[in-house]
């Protein structure tokens, strides 16, 4: 069989830890067999990070807005404990925030379904997708320590003019942090959410605390609310979708209730806690997918979990691991699948979706994981070793694409 051939590449991102292993192993023994794989290649790991002052995330980022897709393996964020871990003299900031500021997207996340791993809310019946906001809030916000004190803040606008308004009079030490947003980009946020319904058909949820942010998040709100009134409500009312605004407390309440099979769009922080919530409840933080969408049309695909730092350390001390490679797997097909879309290569399409295949199928198969093993429906599971389901994958892979 002639391998499938690539005429742009996909900007390929390494990372860190268990992931890195999984990361050649998948490509070694679910991918080079079958395409003639074409990628621009940039090292993540922290290590490189640290070698190249935190550049290499910039250049990664600056990748993908020229070859228009990513995929990224799953990176350390550092904070004190890995400071002294890998000597570092900055902590540098998450690599998937500045990749998100960069290319200014939105992420969206959906669990992937598989009979036999049944949600824990016995009421979802289809997957929920979150869509998150991938600029600002927390994720660039200034902080610094504070102590007995007045703390303002000062705004200048374009003409020297200025405001000032009082944070708060401190009468003993305390902590501050000055978050921050962009119209633009929350616009952008809304129309990727609108667009994205549209495209799935299915309805879409957005949630703030705008009756406590009455300026921060009413913004938010606000600019939802009027995109969807003068541009979106007809195209939703033609394909029988709706959109609904809820506060985030709200949200919760209704989502836990519901059926699933709608989009739930959060703000950069609620995104974060909300994603890996669903994606625990559906099973596993390794059944999620996630992309990054741009609004000029770029697309970064990733496993939306950590690096296994637990199974890393298992790993270097020679003991054997269950790590679900699953998200990372699925990451890779769907940069895959997009790069096949926008290239013009049905065959290139054509292998992510047997690659999703042969992964649901094995796991249906009753061959998986031990987090898997743990939850399943399926009776008396195979429980696979890290490298031993990478191969039950592989053969499942060579069957359906003998046939």
């Amino acid at each position: 069989m002639d391998k499938i051939a690539m005429t742009n590449p996909i900007v390929e991102m390494d990372g860190d830890e268990m992931t890195r292993i999984l990361w050649s192993m998948i490509k070694e023994k679910l991918i080079e067999p079958y395409v003639e794989l074409n990628t621009e290649y940039y090292d993540l790991g922290l290590e490189h990070r640290k070698e190249t002052n935190d550049e290499a995330t910039t250049q990664a980022a600056e990748a993908i807005k020229k070859h228009h897709v990513g995929v990224k393996c799953a990176t350390i964020t550092p904070n004190e404990a890995r400071r002294q871990e890998y000597n570092l003299t900055t902590l540098f900031k998450s690599p998937n925030g500045t990749i998100r500021a960069i290319l200014d997207g939105t992420v969206f996340r959906a669990p992937i379904i598989v009979k036999g791993i049944e949600p824990y809310v016995r009421t979802w019946a289809k997957p929920i997708t979150i869509a998150r906001h991938a600029y600002g809030d927390v994720y660039r916000a200034f902080e610094m320590p504070v102590g007995l004190g007045k703390v303002e803040v000062l705004y200048t606008d374009g003409f020297g003019v200025e405001k000032k308004e009082l944070v708060h009079e401190f009468s003993e030490p305390g902590v501050l942090q000055v978050q921050h947003n962009l119209n633009p980009s929350i616009q952008s946020f809304a129309k990727a959410c609108f667009n994205y319904a549209l495209s799935t058909k299915q309805d879409l949820w957005f949630s703030t605390k705008d009756t406590i942010s009455k300026v921060y998040d009413h913004q938010f709100k606000d600019i939802f609310n009027d995109l969807y009134e003068k541009r979106y409500k007809p195209l939703f009312e033609k394909e029988g979708i709706s959109y609904f605004y809820t506060l985030i407390d709200d949200a919760v309440a209704r989502v836990m209730r519901s059926e699933g099979g709608f989009i739930w769009a959060c703000k950069n922080y609620d995104g974060d806690v909300m994603s890996d919530m669903v994606a625990s409840a559906f099973g596993s933080l390794s059944m999620m997918t996630s992309v990054l969408v741009s609004p000029d049309g770029n697309f970064e695909y990733e496993a939306a979990h950590g690096t296994v730092q637990r199974h890393y350390y298992k790993h270097l001390a020679g003991e054997e691991t269950s790590t679900n490679p699953c998200a990372t797997i699925f990451a890779w097909s769907g940069a895959l699948r997009k790069r096949g879309e926008l290239d013009m290569i049905p065959e290139l399409i054509k292998f992510a979706e047997k690659l999703e295949r042969a992964c649901v199928e094995t796991i249906e198969g009753g061959k998986m994981t031990g987090d898997l093993a743990a939850i399943t429906t399926i009776e008396n599971p195979e429980k696979k070793n890290t490298e031993g389901f990478l191969e039950a994958i592989a053969d499942t892979l060579k069957e359906i694409m003998s046939e």
